[in-house]
């Protein structure tokens, strides 16, 4: 239990910041899974939508310090060369 004036601030500030990024990663998994959806379906023109839609949240997440850079970088560029994939088999 925290005693001083500024710990107990400090765990309020922890509460706060704690609940805003669980919603900014469960919102770019979400992503993650649209585009995968979109890749098992088959569906090329949704997949690249989807995509767009996950890179743009993911290096959100990662300016935001909520994803490391790397693991954004990696994730993306994965998802990128299955929807390519995807794309070149039709």
């Amino acid at each position: 239990m925290a005693n001083t004036k500024s710990a107990k601030k400090a765990n309020r500030v922890i509460g706060r910041r704690t609940a805003v990024n669980k919603s900014r990663r469960t919102r770019v998994r979400s992503s993650w899974r649209n585009v995968e959806e979109a890749i098992a379906k088959g569906d090329a023109k949704a997949a690249q939508n989807a995509l767009k839609q996950a890179e743009s949240e993911t290096m959100r997440s990662v300016s935001k310090g909520v994803v490391h850079k790397n693991t954004g970088s990696r994730k993306v560029s994965r998802m990128a060369a299955r929807v390519k994939a995807l794309s070149a088999k039709k």
